[in-house]
């Protein structure tokens, strides 16, 4: 029987986060007033060009309003991350897109457990991409849940749900920021119905569950066979990286920005017509490409790429040049 303190004493919690979607919470739970000792992130990294080690979000927040900062190469063996965490007596320990498999032993180390902001509603796309995941399958409705961690992959029970809509023009650059508020203001709400009883857990429906894994640079490779729509939300959803790619006379060409339309030619084939440059796609769908970028070239409007390369009847895809 887990014991939760009632009234509104103010909570201990550690919190564990890393991207920039995991900022909002950290910035909620400080403003709701509960008492966070310890953030752990994940190390310095060398980023940019000139590989310059640098800083998580969550560790640039954190150090911005002032909070202890934690940055274990390795948690699951780490005796002495361990006995700092212990040392701190945490209630809760929250975590948000930390990246890192939470061991047994941190599962079990606070009363409350450890709770995750995830960003779909559970059972639906488990894993580490479930915000790419849900545009680029189409989805129309996301959200944002909270559970308590067990040792599965998201399969803990759930706590508090809220649901998102997706417009057309969402992408996950534009989506995520939305959930995270969301999720950072559900992660609140969830504290406080625990602490009062009005939160409940529940178990997830494994019948119901799909997955959502780590996207791979080749799930940016446009399959001209798929319909326009399909690749239209592939594209969408994964921005920014790996985005949508295919090939142009050998070179590689990313495609940042297209929509579907209707129209019957071969798949992969291009037509121009007047400033406009069309796709052939699965299903009697076209492609319209609104911005391209040839490798090496600027990104420019398909209407640039018309008057320089001339590429009507050409084909898409097919072997880089070496």
């Amino acid at each position: 029987m887990v014991e939760i303190p009632s009234g509104n004493r103010a909570l201990t919690l550690v919190f564990c986060g890393t991207p920039r979607f995991a900022v909002p919470t950290l910035d909620a739970l400080v403003e709701a007033g509960y008492h966070v000792p310890l953030v752990v992130t994940q190390p310095d990294k060398p980023r940019g060009r000139g590989l310059e080690m640098s800083p998580s979000p969550v560790k640039k927040r954190a150090t911005e309003i002032g909070l202890r900062v934690a940055q274990p190469e390795k948690i699951k063996n780490n005796e002495e991350f361990r006995s700092q965490l212990a040392e701190l007596r945490p209630e809760a320990i929250i975590v948000v897109g930390y990246g890192r498999i939470i061991p047994k032993w941190m599962i079990e180390l606070p009363a409350w457990g450890n709770l995750n902001v995830h960003a779909s509603l559970l059972p639906k796309y488990r894993g580490a991409a479930p915000i790419q995941w849900a545009i680029a399958n189409g989805e129309t409705v996301t959200g944002v849940t909270t559970m308590r961690i067990n040792e599965g992959l998201d399969t803990g029970d759930i706590l508090l749900q809220r649901e998102l809509p997706i417009s057309q023009p969402d992408t996950a650059e534009t989506l995520a920021p939305r959930l995270a508020s969301l999720g950072a203001n559900l992660l609140v709400e969830t504290l406080r119905g625990l602490q009062d009883g009005t939160v409940t857990p529940k178990p997830q429906d494994d019948t119901s569950s799909s997955l959502a894994p780590i996207l791979k640079k080749e799930d940016g490779q446009i399959d001209f066979s798929r319909s326009a729509v399909e690749i239209f939300n592939r594209m969408r959803g994964f921005q920014p990286w790996p985005g949508a790619f295919t090939t142009f006379r050998g070179r590689n060409l990313h495609v940042w920005w297209a929509r579907p339309e209707q129209g019957s030619f071969p798949s992969g084939h291009l037509a121009v017509k007047g400033d406009r440059l069309l796709a052939g796609c699965g299903g009697n769908t076209s492609l319209e490409l609104l911005e391209v970028q040839l490798e090496g070239k600027k990104r420019m409007a398909a209407r640039d790429f018309i008057h320089g390369y001339h590429p009507d009847r050409e084909t898409l895809g097919g072997e880089l040049k070496k």
